[in-house]
């Protein structure tokens, strides 16, 4: 039996007794599924629509990804959750409320963009070019929860367009090798099908530069250095994304036509709230004050970075809220940790003539060309030796600021801290300590395993990393149930 693959549904639910049922019988109205939906450009475009929607979840990219990073040396979690608390400290379990919400979120990403694979090419009604993105971006958006399926959990189930079309959704895992060849495939096709770059009418849609990042980075994980380095350069040597001239205009409301921001979660206030940015906004300010630079961050800025500035609020620093009422001064009340992310502060309308609905646009970034640059410098640093990377890595420095002393011969420990100082707080550092310390370039466990008392609030733990179990967390045990024996649990949970 064919699958159906509902759209979008209006669902009236009544609670009546029988004896007035028959009073009240209606036709089902506003359904549509693949026998009934894909007929014009309109519909393909609204499909791809639905599946950028995601990516504004709470539960998605918005704050859960997030998480993830909470175990690294930059963050302490903050806030009031019990599953962040779990996963900063490592003591997670199959329970954990973001290790679910992960894998749900991702595979409805798998199923949205394999439902638009599958039934896209079969309109007659839209031009040639917009088929052609249509089918780009979702072959990139199935690469991409592909992707974050494989960073988090390792392991995991591939349902091909047979499958969906079979009704086959309980699968075993597939491992992780085939993961990679999955979202390989379909990076490579959506490198062939999406355009360089938009007009402004367009902008925000993910392009061919997005795909070539994304591929760098699974080159990088998947220790195919010469790959990435190849990939990669396409990136750096392409004008169209090519670095903002100055570091914090990729963290401003107008960056939304910036060439460096590779993918961003956009949106307009008025229409979808900016979970993303919230998170990270001082309870007093209106947000929750999650995920709370350390000082041990802080402190490896050199002296002439003006990233810190614009990466980090730190006490004293001053801010516009609004209101006629001038700079706020940042405050020791306001983080237990003496820090803020600025970066995604800028983003929140803090203004009384704004307000919480404000009609502005907001572009989060979530991959910028500096961090394809800088796998680009480890991949040859780590193939062709110290310096190899020099030129790269020298091109973000003096981004940074010119008054930074540019490196000569560096090796792994300056690209490593390099990372840390451009992409703090974008969700990079756990995973990059882990694939270092997969490869010996890094210890991870002495790592996190040094109290993290410096900063303000006492957070003298010690969190405890163990190899191999937390380079991947555990597959929610709610779908081991499900899939009545099919799919194992991980390792080690």
């Amino acid at each position: 039996m064919k699958t159906k693959f509902i759209i979008y549904t209006f669902l009236f639910v009544v609670v009546l007794s029988a004896a007035c049922k028959k009073n009240l019988d209606l036709k089902q109205k506003g359904v549509y599924n693949t026998d009934n939906y894909f007929r014009n450009e309109t519909d393909a475009v609204n499909v791809i629509s639905g599946i950028y929607n995601l990516l504004a979840q709470e539960d998605y990219i918005s704050h859960a990804e997030t998480t993830f990073d909470v175990a690294s040396d930059d963050y302490w979690r903050s806030g009031d959750h019990a599953e962040d608390e779990a996963i900063e400290n490592l003591t997670y379990n199959a329970s954990n409320a973001q290790v679910n919400f992960s894998w749900t979120y991702k595979y409805e990403t798998v199923n949205r963009s394999t439902n638009a694979i599958i039934n896209i090419p079969r309109i007659m009604e839209i031009t040639p070019a917009v088929k052609n993105r249509c089918m780009g971006e979702a072959y990139f958006f199935r690469a991409f929860g592909y992707w974050r399926l494989m960073l988090i959990y390792g392991d995991v189930p591939i349902v091909t367009e047979a499958d969906y079309q079979n009704s086959n959704f309980n699968l075993p895992k597939s491992p992780i090798e085939e993961v990679r060849k999955q979202i390989e495939a379909d990076l490579l096709k959506a490198v062939e099908l999406l355009p360089e770059n938009y007009p402004d009418s367009e902008r925000g849609r993910v392009n061919k530069g997005t795909a070539l990042g994304l591929l760098t980075k699974l080159y990088m994980y998947w220790e195919k250095l010469p790959q990435a380095i190849e990939t990669g350069e396409k990136v750096i040597n392409n004008n169209k994304y090519a670095l903002a001239t100055n570091y914090q205009d990729n963290f401003t409301r107008a960056n939304e036509k910036s060439t460096e921001i590779l993918m961003s979660v956009q949106g307009l206030q008025n229409v979808v709230q900016n979970d993303y940015t919230i998170y990270y906004i001082p309870r007093a300010w209106g947000g929750y004050g999650f995920s709370q630079p350390l000082k041990g961050l802080a402190d490896e800025f050199e002296a002439n970075d003006t990233r810190k500035a614009a990466t980090l609020l730190s006490l004293g620093d001053k801010m516009d809220l609004g209101d006629g009422k001038g700079e706020t001064e940042f405050t020791s009340d306001l983080s237990s940790t003496g820090y803020s992310f600025r970066k995604y502060a800028v983003f929140y309308p803090f203004k009384s003539d704004e307000g919480t609905g404000v009609d502005h646009n907001y572009a989060v970034p979530l991959m910028r060309s500096a961090d394809i640059y800088l796998l680009v410098a480890e991949a040859k640093i780590r193939t062709q030796g110290a310096g190899a990377g020099d030129a790269l890595i020298n091109i973000v420095r003096k981004r940074a600021s010119p008054l930074l002393s540019p490196v000569a011969g560096a090796g792994m420990p300056q690209l490593i801290h390099e990372r840390r100082m451009e992409l703090a707080g974008e969700g990079e550092r756990h995973q990059d300590l882990m694939r270092w310390d997969k490869k010996n370039i890094v210890d991870i466990a002495a790592i996190y395993n040094l109290p993290k008392s410096k900063a303000p609030v006492d957070q003298a733990k010690t969190v405890n990393f163990v190899r191999p179990k937390h380079y991947y967390y555990p597959i929610p045990q709610v779908e081991i149930d499900k899939s009545n024996g099919v799919l194992k649990q991980n390792p080690n949970f």
